[in-house]
């Protein structure tokens, strides 16, 4: 009996150390190329050390970004119409160069050590900042508040400054959409529990960033409103230090993806393969297409990609000709610009399926960008104080954050639940699309309101005195605000919900840079559109619709041009969203949708 106590003792303990010892599903590994340990790696633990860097980062990012338009205005002396354009711009430059990261990190480096060395760049453009600004910009000392605008500088001076804005752009570009997706890394989406986590990661992901930003558009926007830009830079600095140190805390217990190489070369192959296979007929059968064997991994990662309709072009690149058929047995697919696998030329389908969504979210980051811009060029010409107390334009914003984080809890706890017991063949709820479509919506109500706001504010603008503030208070700015915050829930969360989940696993981060590219072309586009509009709206009895004073101009007519493009982009989104069809991946070998075995 002793030595049966024994035996089944040991048993249990190998079962228990089996359960400590398991695998993820998913292909995940650790530091050192090992398989990932479960109760070792990931999950909320590693999450929230990203959550935290994520915030901090976007604390330090918008420390610089929330106040530019202004700073352009009193210290570099730049007009309104100026300002707002090259804030578009270096705001767009920052997610066109999310698209250098993701391709970096999804062929090459993979997304630990390109978050790591963008982070080190976005700390050294901050740290230029502070001390270009401290030592060479801020002259005289103080200025650069409401009421002393600074000196003019030199080339060299303004050189500096936009290399440091630029280096800032860099870093902060190349480490976003990584981070987002290596933080949804930390989670098995092939694990039952996990997979609801990386679900619920991504809210609070876009949470995490707001609240971030909550603390430099109001505290360090106080500030540096008050002319003390050299403080709130340095502050922004040793944020974006903390996050990185506590980035690189967090390494023993991330879990990694091995990249999967060049996607270019492989989006080219299917592309040549196609091209050269033109006159081949496709055969009805999916069966008679060519597939890699079901023990060799895809190229895109562990799971193979469906055969789906359309581009039926495209499916020639996976057709097995005659002379090829020879080879089966020996070296059938080891020319791949002669011939594709499937799931290579789904890759390809995938891409160009996502476009047209894409596509159709750039106007309304158009509207998303007038908050950095126009929102604080309008809130600085209204009644900015209340009982004495100054209230920085900037800092209205606040109430955009608060909105974010109102309407994440209203959607998760409350409306996503409903609409799943409502509809009981969805029990997700709303669909990544439908969301996007409803914010859209909301977007246009937001312009429809700043525009009425504007109207009034112009109404109270003292006709003897068209330099002076109107008298609307600037709280009047605060449903804009909220439906803007509100508009991002929709749009932005289910993008990146959306963009992850529908692309190929060797380009993850290929689609978390195309949210980032949405908002960049969004501020391009806005640029554009503000110089297309000055251009037409400029005569010789009026100033335009946005000039340098906003007393002369009708901002309001701008606001309600953007109402009306966005609903017209509305239309062709609902087009295009019925149109979509959603990838289907096979199931990767091992998954037990996290029963153990």
């Amino acid at each position: 009996m002793g030595c049966l106590n024994i035996v089944q003792k040991i048993r249990v303990e190998e079962k228990t150390m089996k359960q400590q010892e398991e695998c993820t599903f998913d292909g995940s590994v650790d530091k050192h190329g090992h398989p990932a340990v479960r109760n070792r790696t990931g999950s909320w633990f590693a999450g929230i050390l990203i959550l935290v860097n994520q915030g901090l980062a976007t604390l330090a990012f918008f420390g610089v970004g929330v106040n530019l338009v202004l700073f352009l205005t009193r210290v570099m002396g730049q007009d309104n119409a100026e300002a707002a354009n090259s804030v578009s711009k270096w705001t767009g430059t920052v997610y066109i160069f999310s698209l250098l990261g993701a391709f970096l990190s999804d062929s090459y480096w993979g997304r630990y050590k390109t978050c790591a060395i963008f982070q080190a760049i976005f700390v050294v453009g901050l740290v230029s900042l502070s001390l270009t600004s401290y030592i060479f910009l801020v002259k005289p000392s103080g200025c650069g508040d409401e009421k002393t605008h600074c000196t003019s500088h030199s080339t060299i001076h303004v050189a500096l400054f936009y290399v440091s804005i630029y280096l800032i752009a860099l870093g902060n570009g190349g480490y976003q959409p990584n981070i987002a997706t290596f933080g949804a890394d930390q989670f098995d989406e092939d694990h039952s529990k996990e997979s609801h986590s990386k679900v619920s990661f991504f809210s609070y992901f876009y949470l995490a960033l707001n609240l971030g930003s909550l603390f430099s558009n109001t505290i360090l926007g106080y500030y540096e409103d008050k002319g003390m830009w050299a403080l709130g830079f340095w502050a922004s600095a040793g944020s974006a230090i903390c996050a990185l140190i506590l980035f690189l805390v967090g390494t023993p217990r991330y879990r990694h993806f091995i990249p999967k190489g060049n996607p270019l070369s492989r989006f080219c192959q299917v592309i040549v393969a196609a091209l050269r296979k033109w006159k081949t007929v496709v055969p009805s059968s999916d069966d008679k297409l060519y597939e890699v064997d079901g023990k060799e991994p895809a190229q895109n990662g562990d799971r193979k990609i469906l055969h789906t309709h359309g581009f039926k072009f495209l499916d020639k690149a996976a057709v097995i000709t005659s002379k090829e058929y020879s080879l089966e047995g020996k070296d059938l697919g080891s020319n791949p610009w002669s011939l594709c696998s499937v799931t290579q030329v789904e890759e390809v389908k995938c891409v160009l399926r996502l476009l047209p969504i894409w596509l159709c979210t750039i106007l309304y980051s158009v509207v998303f960008t007038q908050m950095a811009s126009l929102f604080v060029e309008q809130g600085a010409a209204m009644k900015t104080t209340i009982a004495g107390f100054h209230i920085p334009p900037a800092s209205m914003s606040s109430f955009d954050i608060l909105s974010v984080a109102a309407f994440i809890f209203i959607y998760r706890r409350v409306l996503d639940p409903l609409v799943a017991r409502f509809r009981k063949s969805c029990p997700r709820g709303l669909t990544e699309l439908q969301r996007m479509g409803i914010g859209l919506i909301i977007a246009i109500m937001a312009m429809i309101a700043a525009g009425i706001v504007e109207h009034f504010r112009l109404k109270y603008v003292q006709k003897d005195c068209l330099k002076c503030s109107s008298t609307l208070s600037i709280f009047w700015q605060v449903p804009q605000y909220v439906l803007i915050g509100a508009s991002e829930v929709f749009m932005y969360v289910g993008q990146l919900e959306f963009f992850n989940g529908q692309t190929p696993d060797g380009l993850k981060s290929f689609g978390s840079a195309l949210c980032m590219t949405s908002i960049s072309l969004g501020n391009y586009v806005s640029s554009l559109l503000v110089t297309i509009v000055m251009k037409i709206s400029t005569t010789d009895k009026m100033p335009g619709w946005i000039p340098g004073n906003l007393n002369k101009g009708h901002l309001d007519r701008f606001y309600f041009l953007l109402a009306a493009l966005t609903t017209a982009d509305l239309v062709v989104y609902l087009v295009t969203a019925k149109w979509y069809k959603y990838i289907k991946f096979e199931e990767r070998n091992g998954t037990n949708n996290g029963e153990m075995p």
